[in-house]
């Protein structure tokens, strides 16, 4: 799979401790991440490939991902007590998953949840079929 390892900067530490608390079963897959998040994981030992920071567009770059079926699950630590100036994009990038059918943890618990399930190895992500929405007379 194609994973996106993503957060905030006050959520960064709970990110890379919860990556490496989960190191063995993230190994097995392709991952991606945002700036620093993604220096801060390869100083730590992990193959990540490495996009641009968030507000520089690295949002977008995964935006992107979701919506070419490059991008099969996100973490993305999100923290809901700081203003972020990304936040349109981060707006943007929670309704393409949502449109795409994306996995998305914004918190550790729910990222647990999802690493955890039985339903995680072998997970097979199913783009939906938009063609009637595409092909609407308007």
């Amino acid at each position: 799979m194609n994973i996106a390892l993503v957060a905030h900067d006050n959520l960064k530490h709970d990110l890379i401790e919860w990556s490496l608390f989960n190191k063995g079963t993230l190994h097995k897959h392709v991952i991606y991440a945002t700036g620093t998040t993604g220096r801060l994981l390869q100083e730590k030992g992990f193959g990540v490939h490495c996009l641009k920071s968030g507000p520089l567009g690295g949002d977008q770059q995964i935006g992107a991902m979701i919506a070419e079926a490059k991008l099969d699950i996100l973490f993305f630590f999100v923290d809901p007590m700081a203003q972020q100036p990304h936040e349109p994009d981060i707006t943007a990038l929670r309704r393409i998953c949502d449109t795409y059918r994306i996995p998305i943890a914004t918190n550790r618990q729910t990222a647990d949840f999802i690493i955890s399930s039985p339903l995680f190895e072998g997970y097979i992500h199913e783009m939906p079929d938009w063609s009637k929405y595409q092909n609407r007379k308007v």
